[in-house]
C-alpha cells in the first residue's frame, strides 16, 4: 500500500513539473512568434528623475554614480537621486561623489533615512516625495548604464498607455567563473524568451527592478511602491497591468550589470527572488482570477509566472521518492522498455531542447553557450535546497527582510573577492544541500543494484548539482570566515572590539 502511496505522489509531482516545463517551451513559441516592435519617436527630452537606491556598496557605488551622471541628457531636464540607506563607509563615499557632482552644476542630491522602512521599496517611495521627472529611470548599485541609455529608452514611450520600459540585462562579468556563466544564460533565456514572449501582449510582464524606466504617472495610479512583498518590481507591474498600463521589453537597449560571484551571494539573491515571487502570489492571484476584463491565457501566465518557484520542493520531493520506489522493487513502468522512452524523453524535452534553444539565439557563439548550460543544470538542481526554504518561508509568513545581494567590483577573470568585505559566510542550508548529496550517492547505487541503471544518468545529473552548490558553499565561506577573522583582529589591534564589549 505504502508503495502504491509513493509512486501516486511520484507520478503527481512529475506531472506538475512537466506542466511548468512544457510552458517554457510555450514561451519559446511566443517569443519567436511574437514580431510586435514599437519604432522609437522623437519625443523631446522629458524631465527625468534617476533613482539610485544603494545599501552598503562601497565597491560599486562610485561606479554606478559616475555611470549616470555621465549619461548624455540636459542637465536641465535629469535629476539623480542617490537614495542611500548604507550603515558602513558608503554613505561617506556616495555624500563624497554626490557633492563633486553637485558643484559641477548637476541637480543630484543624497537621500538618507534613518532606518530601512520597506528596505528598496520604501527607499523608492522616499525619493517619489522630492522626485521631479515625468518618467523614473531605476539603476540598482551593480549597473552600469551607457550614455546613450536615457535618449534612447525614453523614445520608446511611443503611447500614453505604456507605463514601463524594461532593457536587458548585460553582464559586466559572465566569464569569470562557471557560476557567473550559469547565471548569465539564465538570465538571458528570461530575457529573449519571457520577457520577449510577452512584451506588448496582454500577457503580463514584469520589470526586474533595475535597468528600466517607469511613468511617473502609471507608478501613482497603481498604488505606488508596496513594502509587503521582497519583489517591490514584480508586485508594481503586475498591479500597473491590472490597471490597463503597457510594458515594453527591449532587447536593442542592454544595460550591463556585475554577478554575484560568490555562491553564497547567488543563493542569497535566488533566495530574495524565489520568496518574493511566492509572497506576491498570495497577494495578488485572487485579485488577478477574479478580474473580469482579463483573458484566460493572462490569467494562467500570472498564475505560472508567480508559482513557478513551486518546482523547487517539487524537484527534491522527486529526487527523494524516485529511489525509494527502487528499493521497494516497485515497477513503475508496467512494459519495460518504457524506462529507456522515459530516459529518451527526458533528453529531448530537456537537454536537447535548450540546446536547441541557444544554438537559435546566439548562432554562431551558440558551443561557449552550451558549457554554460551544462554549469545552469546542476546550478538550477543545487539551488532547489536555498529555494524551497524560501517558499516554505514566504507560505510560513516569514517577515519580508530585504537581504542585498553584496557585490565587489569584479569586472575581470583577475579580480578577485575573497579579500574584500560583504563576503558571506557558512549557512545551515549547506548542511541539508550535504544530506542531498549522500543521497543522491546512495540512490544511485540503489538503482544499479535493483537493476534499474537507466534511471543512473539523470540521478547522477542532479546529484552533481547538489555536490556542485554545497563545494562551492564551503570553499567560499571559508573565505568568508578567514576574512571575518582577519577583520576581527584588526579590530583589536585598534581597540574597537574592547569598545564594542562595553556598549
Amino acid at each position: 500500500m505504502l508503495s502504491y502511496i509513493t509512486f501516486v505522489v511520484f507520478i503527481m509531482v512529475s506531472w506538475i513539473m512537466s506542466l511548468y516545463t512544457f510552458n517554457f517551451y510555450y514561451l519559446v513559441y511566443l517569443a519567436w512568434k511574437n514580431k510586435r516592435k514599437i519604432r522609437p519617436i522623437a519625443n523631446g527630452f522629458p524631465s527625468v528623475t534617476v533613482q539610485l537606491p544603494i545599501f552598503n556598496e562601497k565597491y560599486v557605488a562610485a561606479r554606478l554614480i559616475r555611470a549616470v551622471c555621465a549619461i548624455e541628457y540636459p542637465r536641465d531636464r535629469l535629476q539623480i537621486q542617490v537614495l542611500d540607506d548604507s550603515t558602513d563607509d558608503t554613505k561617506e563615499l556616495c555624500k563624497s561623489i554626490v557633492e563633486h557632482y553637485k558643484s559641477l552644476g548637476y541637480d543630484i542630491e543624497h537621500v538618507t533615512r534613518k532606518n530601512r522602512a520597506g528596505y528598496k521599496a520604501g527607499a523608492l517611495r522616499e525619493g517619489l516625495k522630492t522626485a521631479k521627472g515625468e518618467f523614473i529611470a531605476i539603476f540598482d548599485a551593480d549597473f552600469v548604464p551607457p550614455k546613450w541609455f536615457l535618449q534612447k529608452a525614453i523614445s520608446y514611450f511611443t503611447s500614453e498607455k505604456i507605463g514601463m520600459v524594461q532593457c536587458k540585462w548585460g553582464h559586466l562579468n559572465e566569464d569569470y567563473s562557471p557560476l557567473t556563466q550559469a547565471q548569465a544564460l539564465s538570465l538571458d533565456f528570461h530575457f529573449l524568451i519571457e520577457q520577449k514572449a510577452k512584451s506588448l501582449t496582454h500577457l503580463f510582464m514584469n520589470f526586474n527592478g533595475t535597468a528600466g524606466i517607469w511613468r511617473r504617472r502609471c507608478i501613482d495610479d497603481a498604488g505606488g511602491w508596496h513594502t509587503s512583498t521582497l519583489v517591490e518590481d514584480l508586485d508594481l507591474s503586475y498591479r500597473a497591468q491590472m490597471k490597463g498600463w503597457r510594458a515594453v521589453f527591449l532587447d536593442s537597449i542592454v544595460c550591463d550589470a556585475e554577478l554575484p560571484v560568490q555562491i553564497n551571494a547567488a543563493k542569497r539573491q535566488q533566495y530574495r527572488w524565489a520568496k518574493g515571487s511566492m509572497q506576491c502570489a498570495l497577494k495578488l492571484l485572487s485579485d488577478i482570477m477574479m478580474h473580469r476584463k482579463l483573458p484566460p491565457d493572462t490569467k494562467i501566465q500570472a498564475f505560472i509566472q508567480l508559482t513557478r518557484h513551486i518546482v523547487h520542493p517539487l524537484m527534491l520531493l522527486q529526487f527523494l521518492l524516485l529511489p525509494l520506489l527502487l528499493a521497494m522493487d516497485f515497477k513503475l513502468y508496467p512494459i519495460s522498455i518504457y524506462p529507456v522512452t522515459a530516459l529518451v524523453a527526458y533528453i529531448f524535452f530537456g537537454p536537447a531542447f535548450y540546446i536547441y534553444v541557444i544554438k537559435r539565439l546566439w548562432k554562431d557563439s551558440w558551443w561557449n553557450k552550451v558549457k554554460a548550460y551544462i554549469y545552469l543544470i546542476w546550478f538550477a538542481t543545487g539551488i532547489s535546497v536555498n529555494n524551497t526554504i524560501a517558499i516554505f518561508d514566504a507560505v510560513n509568513g516569514g517577515r519580508p527582510e530585504f537581504l542585498r545581494t553584496p557585490k565587489f567590483g569584479i569586472t575581470k577573470k583577475t579580480d578577485s573577492w575573497k579579500d574584500k568585505a560583504y563576503a558571506l559566510p557558512f549557512t545551515k542550508t549547506t548542511l541539508l544541500e550535504m544530506f542531498f548529496c549522500a543521497y543522491g550517492i546512495l540512490g544511485i547505487f540503489i538503482a544499479i543494484f535493483s537493476g534499474n541503471p537507466v534511471y543512473v544518468p539523470i540521478l547522477a545529473l542532479q546529484t552533481m548539482g547538489f555536490i556542485y552548490i554545497s563545494y562551492l558553499s564551503i570553499t567560499h565561506s571559508m573565505v568568508s570566515t578567514l576574512k571575518n577573522g582577519q577583520d576581527r583582529k584588526l579590530k583589536e589591534i585598534v581597540g574597537e572590539t574592547s569598545s564594542e564589549k562595553a556598549l
